[in-house]
C-alpha cells in the first residue's frame, strides 16, 4: 500500500494501542515517532518497525507553525477522524516531539495516509528554541508537501514567525563537499518540498485594489520583496525571499473562525452543522488538495521513497542532528543507498538462486545446457538488482553482484559435475557388477578367455551408453572406471593361453592407443568446455554493462528533468522580479540561474561512464 505521510506541530504524549502492521489493518491511533526528551531528540524504535513493514512508495506532508493554532484539527481531517492527535483547549502547547499515524487514503487505492503531528513552535514554556529550528528542518527534509499553519493575516509578523526558514540554509547542506550559496539555493529547489501556506481565522476581504483576488494571489502579493536598501529591508525581505527560492510550488488556504470562541474548546466534539459553514468548505477544499496533489517523496534522481527508506532517513537526519553536525541531503541519499543496494544486491541472489533450482535438472548433459539457463537466470537477477538500486557509485554494488553471481555459477558447475560423478559411478557399479563377479568365479581364466572378456565389456559399455541423464562426467567416469580394471584385463590377457606372445604385444599397443585416444578426447572436451565458460563470462559482462549503461542514462536523463524544473522556477522567479523592478534581487538571482544553466549543460554532455 502506498503511504502518504503527514506531519503537524502541536503538543502531549498519550498512550496508544499497539499497532500491528498489515495492508489492510489501520493504525487505531497515533505512535511517538521522534520524542524531544529534556531537549534531545530521540527515535522512537517502536515506530520504526511501523515504517520498516511499509514497502510501497510513501506520500509525505508537513505542517508546522507556532503552538495553539490549530493544526492537529486539520490533521484530524486529513485522518478522517475527529479524534486522534490532541487538539488542546488550554493555552499550553501539546504533542511533544514529532508523533505518526497511518490511515488508508480516502481517495487513492492502495495509498495509505500517514500523519505526523510535531510540536508546536515558539512555545514559552521550553525558554530555550533551539529544538523548534530542528523540527522545522526535519518536517522541511522527510516531506512531499510542507504545510506552514499561521493566524490571522499574512503581514510581517507572521513573517517574523517563519524565521525558521531563513536558518535552513544554515541548517540543512545539500552537498557533502562544501558549496557556495550560489550553489546549495540552487540544489534545495530540487530537493525540496511545495510549500502550502494555511491562514486560520481570517477576517479580511480578499481584494486588492478594488478588485477580489484569489488566496494564490495573496500569498504571492505577501511574499514580494520590499524596495530600499538592503540594510533597510533586509529583515523584511529574506523569509520571503527564501520561501521564493527554496520551495518550487506555492499554495494558500484562508479559513473562517470555525465556531463562536466559546466553543473552540469543544472543536473536536463538534459536528459540521455546528461549525460555520464557510469554514466547513474551506477544509473541504484544503482536503481535496492535499489528497490530490501531494506527491511520493522523491530525492534526487527519482528515487522514491518508501517505510524503510523513510525509516532510514528519519535515523539518518536525527543522527546527525544529536551528533552536533548538519544534516546533508547528499549523505543522506549515500547512507540509504548503501542499505538499499546491499539488500538489492542479496534480493538479486536470492532470485537466481531460486530461478537455478526451479529450471536445473542435475545433472545436465552438457555445460551449454547449465550455461544457458544460468544467463537467463543471471539477465533477471541484474534487472532485480537494477530496479531496487540506485547511486551505485563507481558500481560497487553490481561489482559485488557480478562476482557473487560468478560464485554462484561456479558453485552450480560443480554440484552438476558430482551429481554426473555420482550416478554415472552408481550406473557402473550396477551394469558392470556381473563382469566383476564372472572375473572373481575365474569363468574368463582359459582358452579364448580374453576375447570372451573384451566383448563382454564391450556389450555393458553399450548398456552403459543407453542410460539417460548420466551428465557431463559420463565419458570421463567410465574411462576412469576401465582403467582402474587395466590389471585385471592384462591378467587375463596374459592368461589366454591361445594367444601368441605376439598377438599380445598387438594387443597391449592397441589397449595403449585407445587409452591415449581416450586422452585425447578428454583434454578436447575439457577445452571445449573453457571456451564455453570464457563466451559465457564475456556475455555475463556485457549483460552488466546492458542494464547499468541503460540505468544510467535513465538517471540522466532524470537529473535532466530535475534541474530544467529547478530552472523553469528560478526564471519564473526572475521574470517577476524584473516586473517588479527589484534590479539587485535580479542580479542576485541570475547567478544562481548561470549555475544552473551550467550544470544542466554539463548533465547533457556527460555519457554514462561505467567503471570496469
Amino acid at each position: 500500500m502506498r503511504l502518504y505521510f503527514l506531519f503537524e506541530s502541536s503538543g502531549t504524549r498519550r498512550e496508544h494501542t499497539t499497532f500491528s502492521m498489515a495492508s489492510d489493518v489501520p493504525m487505531p491511533a497515533p505512535v511517538c515517532l521522534i520524542e524531544n526528551m529534556e531537549g534531545q531528540l530521540v527515535v522512537n524504535q517502536k515506530s520504526l518497525e511501523i515504517l520498516s513493514s511499509i514497502t510501497e512508495p510513501v506520500v509525505v506532508v508537513a505542517i508546522v507553525g507556532l503552538y495553539r493554532t490549530g493544526k492537529s484539527y486539520l490533521m484530524n481531517k486529513l485522518a478522517g477522524k475527529k479524534s486522534g492527535f490532541s487538539l488542546g483547549s488550554t493555552v499550553q502547547s501539546h504533542t511533544k516531539g514529532i508523533w505518526m499515524w497511518c490511515v488508508p487514503h480516502p481517495k487513492k487505492p492502495n495509498h495509505t495516509l500517514v500523519l505526523l503531528d510535531t510540536e508546536g513552535l515558539g512555545d514559552v514554556e521550553k525558554g530555550d528554541n533551539k529544538n523548534d529550528t530542528w523540527i522545522f528542518a526535519l518536517a522541511v527534509l522527510l516531506s512531499s508537501t510542507f504545510v506552514y499553519n499561521s493566524m490571522g493575516t499574512i503581514n510581517q509578523q507572521a513573517m517574523d514567525q517563519l524565521h525558521y526558514v531563513t536558518e535552513l540554509s544554515e541548517r540543512i547542506k545539500s552537498k557533502s563537499t562544501p558549496t557556495d550559496e550560489v550553489e546549495n539555493s540552487s540544489e534545495f529547489v530540487c530537493f525540496f518540498p511545495d510549500f502550502v501556506w494555511t491562514v486560520r481565522d481570517f477576517t479580511l476581504e480578499l481584494e486588492m485594489n478594488g478588485k477580489p483576488i484569489t488566496p494564490d494571489e495573496y500569498l504571492e502579493s505577501a511574499l514580494k520583496p520590499k524596495k530600499g536598501k538592503p540594510e533597510e529591508v533586509k529583515m523584511y525581505n529574506l523569509p520571503r525571499q527564501c520561501i521564493r527560492q527554496f520551495f518550487p510550488n506555492k499554495k494558500c488556504f484562508i479559513f473562517d473562525r470555525p465556531a463562536h470562541r466559546k466553543k473552540l474548546s469543544q472543536l473536536e466534539t463538534l459536528h459540521d452543522d455546528e461549525l460555520d459553514p464557510e469554514f466547513v468548505e474551506q477544509v473541504k477544499n484544503f482536503c481535496s488538495y492535499i489528497f490530490k496533489h501531494s506527491n511520493v517523496k522523491t530525492l534526487q534522481g527519482g528515487i522514491k521513497i518508501n517505510g524503510p527508506r523513510l525509516e532510514n532517513l528519519v535515523l539518518t537526519y536525527v543522527t546527525a542532528i544529536t551528533s552536533g553536525d548538519m544534516p546533508c541531503m547528499e549523505n543522506a541519499v549515500l547512507a540509504l543507498a548503501q542499505i538499499e543496494n546491499s539488500a538489492a544486491v542479496q534480493r538479486a541472489l536470492t532470485h537466481y538462486e531460486e530461478m537455478m533450482k526451479q529450471q536445473v535438472q542435475f545433472p545436465t548433459e552438457t555445460l551449454r545446457e547449465l550455461l544457458d539457463i544460468h544467463a537467463t537466470c543471471e539477465k533477471e537477477a541484474i534487472e532485480v538488482f537494477i530496479k531496487d538500486s540506485f547511486k551505485d557509485v563507481d558500481q560497487k554494488f553490481q561489482k559485488e553482484l557480478a562476482g557473487q553471481l560468478d560464485a554462484k555459477r561456479d558453485a552450480f558447475c560443480n554440484k552438476n559435475l558430482k551429481e554426473s560423478t555420482e550416478r554415472c559411478r552408481a550406473l557402473l557399479q550396477d551394469i558392470f557388477r556381473p563382469l566383476e563377479e564372472a572375473v572373481q568365479q575365474g569363468d574368463f581364466s582359459k582358452p579364448g578367455g580374453y576375447g570372451l572378456f573384451l566383448q563382454k565389456t564391450k556389450e555393458l559399455k553399450e548398456k552403459y551408453y543407453q542410460e539417460p541423464r548420466k551428465g557431463m562426467q559420463a565419458e570421463q567416469t567410465l574411462q576412469e572406471y576401465l582403467k582402474s580394471k587395466e590389471d585385471v584385463a592384462d591378467a587375463i590377457l596374459q592368461a589366454d593361453q591361445s594367444l601368441s606372445a605376439k598377438e599380445k604385444d598387438i594387443e597391449l599397443e592397441r589397449v595403449k592407443a585407445q587409452a591415449a585416444e581416450a586422452a585425447a578426447k578428454q583434454l578436447e572436451e575439457m577445452h571445449k568446455k573453457n571456451q564455453e565458460m570464457m563466451e559465457q563470462k564475456e556475455k555475463s559482462y556485457q549483460e552488466h554493462i546492458k542494464q547499468m549503461t541503460e540505468k544510467m542514462e535513465s538517471e540522466r536523463k532524470q537529473l535532466i528533468a530535475e534541474q530544467e524544473r529547478a530552472l523553469a522556477l528560478k526564471l519564473k522567479e526572475q521574470e517577476n522580479l524584473i516586473k517588479g523592478g527589484f534590479a539587485n534581487e535580479t542580479r542576485k538571482l541570475q547567478d544562481q540561474i548561470k549555475s544552473l544553466e551550467n550544470r544542466l549543460r554539463e548533465s547533457r554532455k556527460r555519457s554514462p561512464c561505467i567503471i570496469c
